[in-house]
C-alpha cells in the first residue's frame, strides 16, 4: 500500500473516531436526562452548605459574593460561558502546540 493509500485510510478512521467520540458525549449528557426522570439534578455547592450546617449549625460564612445573580437562568448562563471560554483557551493552547510541532516536523 503506498503512502497516499494509508494517510487517506488514516483519515478516514480518525473522521469516524471523532463522530463516535461526539455520539458518545451527546449520550452521556442526554441518557441521564432519559432514564432518571424527575430526579433533581443540583450543585456541590447547596449540598456542601447543607453537609456543614448539620455539623456546625452556628456557622457563619467567612465571606460574602461579590456579585448575586438574579435567577438561577442567570446563574446557568454565567456558568456556561465560563466553560465555554475556558475550553475554548484550552483548545487554542492545543491547537497552537500541534501546530508548533508538525511546523517543527515539516522543517526537519
Amino acid at each position: 500500500m503506498n503512502q497516499s493509500n494509508q494517510s487517506n485510510t488514516n483519515q478516514f478512521h480518525k473522521g469516524w473516531n471523532n463522530w463516535l467520540l461526539i455520539l458518545a458525549i451527546i449520550s452521556l449528557a442526554v441518557l441521564p436526562l432519559i432514564f432518571v426522570r424527575g430526579a433533581e439534578f443540583g450543585g456541590a455547592d447547596g449540598e456542601a452548605e447543607k453537609a456543614i450546617t448539620e455539623v456546625e449549625p452556628e456557622y457563619k460564612p467567612w465571606f460574602q459574593p461579590v456579585f448575586e445573580p438574579p435567577s438561577g437562568e442567570v446563574e446557568s448562563l454565567l456558568f456556561s460561558t465560563q466553560a465555554a471560554l475556558g475550553a475554548g483557551i484550552i483548545g487554542y493552547g492545543i491547537g497552537l502546540y500541534r501546530g508548533r510541532s508538525q511546523k517543527q516536523k515539516r522543517e526537519e
